[in-house]
């Protein structure tokens, strides 16, 4: 299935893709896209709907971030082997985690804000893992069956903010506007194997990046499985999983985002995002 939340920012409804790509409205069926809805049980009961019985929603509509009350935004850095190189940083031996603000939270088309005194806004297309029963302690192998989907993110960095202002990456890595999720979340039976999902960002029609899910250095199941070593993953935290190579700080010379920009990103099979910026 392909769930999303559609309707003005802060009062979202919960959404689903019918086989003809129409959107159809939840509201009478859960109220959000977030915490029990995301439940293999409720999961279960949208499946077995019949889309065409629920109303149409104005295909004009704005789409929100496709979960809704995210407890945590948890990012995992360098976790991609070609993109590590590019950074002139060495994998790690163990998953980078860093979090970002939920307030950094916006839809997949809404407008990114360069925040103030930035002089060096990059862009990272990553696969986003959105969980949908508590995981604590875990192994690899149990994993996926806490995973209620995947979406696309453009985890947005201050590389300055990020690198050069001490303390933790968190600061390069909030700035409102800085966590477009979306557009759809789509659950994990339509991924069977979200380490081969190929992936690509654009910049004015210019493709930066232009890799693929195979290369991470930590796999999916690894990932959830470290990070529930250290805290519970409850229903609707989303992990954004790391970049591929080709983000600006990596281009010789750095490319970085200016007011007027376009971009593009999407993974196969999860949809498409796409965001005008503009000065914050």
């Amino acid at each position: 299935m392909k769930l999303l939340r559609y309707g003005s920012a802060g009062a979202e409804k919960p959404g689903i893709v019918d086989k003809d790509g129409t959107i159809r409205d939840l509201s009478g069926i859960v109220v959000d896209i977030a915490g029990e809805a995301l439940s293999d049980e409720t999961l279960a009961r949208l499946r077995a709907l019949d889309l065409e019985t629920l109303p149409p929603v104005d295909a004009d509509s704005r789409i929100g971030a496709c979960v809704g009350r995210v407890g945590k935004f948890i990012c995992i850095g360098l976790n991609f082997a070609d993109h590590a190189a590019e950074s002139g940083m060495h994998l790690p031996a163990e998953p980078v985690v860093f979090f970002k603000a939920t307030s950094a939270i916006i839809g997949p088309d809404d407008t990114v804000e360069i925040p103030r005194g930035s002089v060096k806004t990059d862009w990272e297309v990553e696969l986003g893992v959105v969980i949908g029963k508590e995981a604590k302690y875990i192994s690899e192998d149990e994993a996926l069956a806490h995973v209620a989907g995947y979406c696309v993110i453009n985890d947005l960095s201050e590389r300055d903010f990020q690198l050069h202002r001490s303390g933790q990456w968190v600061k390069g890595k909030s700035a409102d506007t800085f966590g477009p999720i979306g557009p759809w979340l789509v659950t994990r039976d339509e991924i069977p194997d979200p380490q081969d999902l190929p992936m690509y960002l654009e910049v004015n029609g210019h493709r930066y990046q232009d890799g693929s899910t195979r290369t991470m250095h930590f796999s999916v199941t690894a990932v959830i499985s470290h990070l529930s070593q250290f805290m519970s993953l409850q229903p609707g935290d989303v992990i954004s999983t790391g970049t591929p190579p080709g983000v600006g700080l990596g281009q010789n010379p750095q490319v970085y985002l200016k007011p007027g920009d376009k971009m593009e990103l999407g993974i196969e099979g999860l949809g498409v995002q796409r965001q005008n910026v503009i000065q914050g």
